[in-house]
């Protein structure tokens, strides 16, 4: 039986270490640098307890997972002190391989859910691609294993191509979410209630996970109906950051249907 030890507490944490304990294999810690947040993770698991610092030289863990921010990945690839015949994995999309190398393991690899993580929903792991790389064949045994144990979509992938998939990611989810945020403040501005434009939302997506986006495209640009834009722009004139990106948005969607 692996054991594994997290490094990380956040949405990401929150989520994976549980389907990991529930999935067979024992969460026996969880660091943090916000040491409650972690005590709060480890409630949620059967036999995890907090660690204190990255010393981990005498865990019992074999598998060390760092479900840290991006920015901290690197640095705690060189402060933290690992057991021998261990693997460091760290689980961002635009982290490089090359950027846990240096750590105290040959080890070292990646294990990426395309998945948007927050803490008060439930996310079913099952229908999650995990995206895996490995600096050996031991770690991509050791990976593949880990990820086929929650996931039903396993797929080997190059630190390059990850970045770009989490460039796809971020305009298809954290855009696409952005744009559901100024759509609600344009209906709280104008007294109007959000939850009529819900249907919509809910048919927006579906029509275009089953048409493709660009056969599922309306509105006024696609049709290049510039009176209707102007109309719309009039309407945002008091607010010159919101009208800059309805201009940029639908400029966009005219050259992209009408280019020459």
């Amino acid at each position: 039986m692996q054991t594994i030890s997290f490094i990380g507490s956040g949405n990401l944490a929150w989520h994976l270490a549980p389907a990991f304990d529930n999935a067979g294999f024992v969460v026996k810690e969880v660091f943090s640098r916000n040491a409650r947040h972690a005590e709060a993770l480890t409630e949620r698991l059967y036999q995890a307890e907090v660690k204190a610092s990255l010393d981990f030289s005498t865990s019992p863990s074999s598998i060390f997972i760092v479900a840290a921010s991006d920015g901290a990945i690197s640095d705690i690839a060189k402060e933290i002190i690992l057991p021998e015949e261990s693997w460091l994995v760290h689980t961002s999309g635009s982290v490089p391989l090359a950027d846990i190398q240096f750590a105290a393991t040959p080890n070292v690899g990646v294990l990426y859910p395309l998945q948007t993580f927050t803490k008060t929903k439930k996310i079913d792991f099952k229908q999650t691609p995990i995206f895996i790389e490995s600096i050996n064949p031991e770690t991509e045994i050791v990976l593949t294993n880990l990820a086929k144990a929650i996931s039903n979509q396993v797929k080997k992938i190059g630190s390059e191509e990850r970045k770009a998939l989490h460039v796809a990611a971020v305009f298809a989810s954290n855009f696409t979410n952005h744009m559901l945020t100024l759509s609600r403040q344009i209906m709280q501005q104008n007294s109007l209630e959000y939850d009529w434009l819900k249907p919509l939302i809910t048919e927006t997506i579906a029509k275009s996970l089953q048409l493709g986006p660009e056969a599922a495209q309306t509105g006024p640009a696609m049709r290049g109906d510039l009176d209707t834009l102007e109309k719309h722009l009039a309407l945002l004139k008091d607010d010159p950051s919101l009208s800059e990106v309805y201009k940029i948005i639908s400029q966009h969607i005219i050259d992209h249907y009408y280019q020459a």
